[in-house]
């Protein structure tokens, strides 16, 4: 019974790691791992947590407004259109990039402050942190064999 509660606990701990809140994931993650709870239920909870954090993070950035970036970063309006221009096409793909320490929070919601295409980002930023949590359990258990 109290395996789900650790399931529960790595969820909400991966999705709050992908918001604005200063907690690890990676912690819990390797943690259960470590004390062999299954690895690929694991790498699912874990991403899908922290992508539905990361969303909340992107859709948080899409209440913001773009001109905030001119006002706030002065930024030139000239470059911030080029800018919107790019995260609304391919730029979205950057959210694969979601999942690294301190920036890509940052990323994530600039991509939402831009608007960037939803599909695209969600897609991509999925991607990035499913692989960020394979490599990591692949890591551990190498490590635990090792």
């Amino acid at each position: 019974m109290w395996e789900e509660y650790a399931y529960i606990s790595l969820f909400a701990i991966s999705f709050g790691a992908a918001t604005v809140c200063p907690i690890s994931s990676e912690l819990v993650f390797i943690s259960m791992i470590g004390t062999n709870f299954n690895p690929i239920l694991c790498i699912w909870t874990a991403a899908a947590g922290n992508w539905l954090g990361g969303m909340t993070t992107y859709g948080m950035g899409r209440l913001g407004k773009s001109e905030w970036l001119t006002k706030y970063f002065k930024i030139p309006s000239a470059q911030l259109e080029k800018i919107s221009n790019f995260a609304a096409g391919h730029g979205a793909a950057t959210a694969f990039f979601g999942f690294l320490p301190a920036i890509g929070d940052v990323i994530v919601f600039v991509l939402g402050l831009l608007r960037a295409n939803l599909p695209l980002t969600a897609c991509s930023m999925f991607v990035g942190k499913f692989l960020r949590y394979c490599l990591l359990a692949y890591g551990i258990l190498q490590g635990m064999e090792w």
